[in-house]
């Protein structure tokens, strides 16, 4: 009896020992959907640690590839009971996210966490194409779901699934003319994370003018729709002016979004398990018809091109003026609508003409709401007094047309009786002074005129006023003839340019990362190195992707390192504007390389010709 409870005790003490006895593991696994790791694909490392308290640190040097994330993606625990002895289990797993970069056999590990050390981990790169199977010393976990996506291209869904979708929408969908609208695209999602957003296009508005908005979300809300709950965020938002009558289209643009898939797999000894995988969709947004009214006529003839609902008021400073001293008053237009295209009647006809009126300046302040545009525009008159005496400025009219009413509607600002005193004479009254007519003759000596007469054809001087002309006509027209040769092919006229036009792009992302404003930063970044790629390669803007823009990188000859470096710049541009984490962190050092990197392409194009 006495050794069976020594042999049942010394099960459970060892029991106990195994399972206060932590351990760290690493697996790697590729692409979803991809067999091995090849040149460009993106692959990940686990760090499974179990029963230790603590954390690995961030890898920075991985043979072969570049790290682009870290992140802590899954957590579990496990309790036993025997013979009512209780023990918990707890592992958290750690997912290193990598772009291969040079092909070839290397280890990583054994790295140590809480003391623990873990195994070796061993993998190969393989050639781009060359289709390697899997290395024997990773397991993969996400092979019972990697059936769903077998390339590594963004996924084309349309105008979306049940899991990820857009909708576009207008303010209003029967409008007149000229009539301000919003334009928005707003997302809707399921899956955990987005990680990227970018438009290969802006949409299509045919018929319209377009202006774009920056009050767009900044982070996610969350909206039920059909009884399923969605992440929502507005991702674009334009106001839009109708030009013309009749049946407008506005047709979407495709969208690429990166997001985080969760995929489940079973483990034999933690049970089911959950990673999350990146996939790239791409979704466009429904397309919109807006029914466009013409005007009523006839139209006031003092129509101010105003549609929308406004008011006008005025302010004058003071009532009494000097004469030839400069004054002002300044017409502050308010309301909602088309504000930009308001423009007044020429005030100097209406003003007494002993006020000299001056052309305007105009300020607009205009905010964009959700359904419609709001603010004001100022126009400030200068006008100098040129007598004295009393004199009216009578009050201004605004006409608008009010889409509510359908009608013309007119408002009307305040008028003024102002005093002008004597003040200091003007260089202008003075000249006024010097050129009034003397209607004495100016007397004329005849002994001072001369006899002698030779035609002027037979100066010089004569036929220069045909010569230079002549010669004027000739270089205008070679010049004429070089300038449209140069501007035939505006797609190579553009790539001898791109250079230029980049490092004036690239001035504005600076701009910004002295101002500290990392969002603008990143937003000027990466418009500087799309367009350069765009106007280099002659590529439109819907064909800008990354394997498009290697592959005819690669067909140029511009060398694997300098095309790789690019994508680098242009992937950690993308990471650093949509992840909250990057702030404004290693904005120098990624505009140091940008300017490197297309320093770099310039001089391979230059090579390579």
């Amino acid at each position: 009896m006495l050794r069976k409870t020594s042999i049942l005790l010394m099960m459970l003490l060892m029991s106990a020992l195994s399972s206060l006895a932590g351990s760290v593991r690493l697996y790697e696994s590729p692409a979803r959907g991809k067999r091995s790791i090849e040149v460009g694909d993106m692959f990940y490392i686990y760090v499974e640690v179990s029963d230790i308290d603590g954390r690995p640190e961030i890898p920075s040097n991985i043979g072969g590839a570049k790290v682009m994330y870290f992140d802590h993606t899954g957590q579990s625990s496990r309790m036993s009971n025997v013979n009512g002895h209780v023990t918990q289990s707890t592992s958290n797993t750690w997912t290193v996210t990598l772009r291969a970069q040079k092909e070839g056999t290397y280890s990583f590990g054994p790295i140590t966490v809480g003391g623990v050390k873990s195994n070796q981990l061993r993998y190969t790169i393989g050639a781009r194409g060359t289709g390697t199977n899997n290395p024997a010393g990773g397991k993969n976990p996400d092979n019972s779901a990697s059936s769903g996506n077998t390339s590594d291209k963004p996924k084309f869904i349309g105008k979306g699934d049940g899991n990820l979708f857009m909708r576009a929408s207008v303010s209003e969908s029967n409008v007149y003319e000229q009539q301000a609208l919003v334009y928005t695209v707003k997302l809707y999602t399921t899956y955990d994370a987005i990680k990227f957003i970018g438009a290969t296009a802006a949409p299509k508005f045919d018929g319209f003018v377009v202006e774009e908005s920056k009050a767009v979300s900044s982070s996610l809300d969350y909206e039920t729709l059909d009884g399923k709950t969605y992440a929502t965020a507005v991702i674009a938002r334009y106001i839009i002016f109708p030009q013309m009558t009749g049946q407008l289209k506005v047709i979407g643009n495709t969208y690429t979004v990166s997001v985080d898939q969760r995929e489940y797999y079973h483990d034999p000894f933690w049970g089911n398990m959950a990673v999350n995988s990146p996939l790239q969709l791409n979704v466009s947004p429904n397309d919109l018809t807006v029914n466009v009214k013409a005007l009523p006529s006839p139209k006031p003839a003092d129509f101010s091109g105003g549609v929308g609902k406004f008011t006008i008021a005025s302010q004058l400073k003071s009532n009494n003026f000097k004469t030839n001293q400069a004054a002002s008053i300044e017409y502050i237009v308010t309301g909602s609508g088309n504000l930009k295209y308001i423009q007044l009647p020429d005030l100097s006809t209406s003003f007494p003409p002993q006020l000299e009126v001056y052309t305007p300046k105009t300020d607009v302040k205009a905010n964009v709401g959700s359904s419609n545009v709001s603010g004001s525009v100022s126009f400030d008159y200068s006008f100098m007094p040129l007598e004295e005496g009393d004199f009216k400025i009578p009050s201004v009219s605004l006409v608008y047309f009010n889409p509510e009413t359908g009608k013309y509607e007119t408002s009307t600002s305040k008028e003024y009786n102002i005093i002008v005193g004597k003040g200091k004479a003007s260089g202008k009254s003075q000249t006024n002074t010097r050129l009034k007519f003397d209607s004495g003759l100016q007397k004329v000596t005849f002994e001072k005129l001369s006899k002698d007469h030779s035609p002027d054809i037979y100066k010089f001087s004569y036929w220069l006023w045909y010569i230079i002309p002549f010669v004027s006509l000739i270089i205008s027209v070679i010049a004429y003839r070089n300038y449209l040769k140069s501007h035939a092919d505006m797609a190579a006229f553009n790539s001898r340019r791109a250079n230029k036009l980049a490092r004036r792009r690239l001035r504005k992302a600076a701009a910004a990362m002295k101002s500290d404003n990392s969002e603008t930063f990143y937003d000027e970044l990466l418009i500087a190195l799309w367009g350069y790629l765009g106007d280099k390669l002659k590529m439109p803007t819907s064909e800008l992707m990354r394997d498009n823009i290697k592959t005819v990188l690669e067909t140029e000859g511009i060398p694997e390192d300098n095309i790789s470096e690019l994508l680098d710049i242009l992937d950690r541009s993308e990471f650093a504007k949509y992840s909250p984490a990057s702030g404004k962190a290693g904005m120098s050092e990624l505009y140091d390389n940008a300017i490197e990197a297309i320093n770099k392409l310039e001089k391979s194009f230059k090579a390579v010709k």
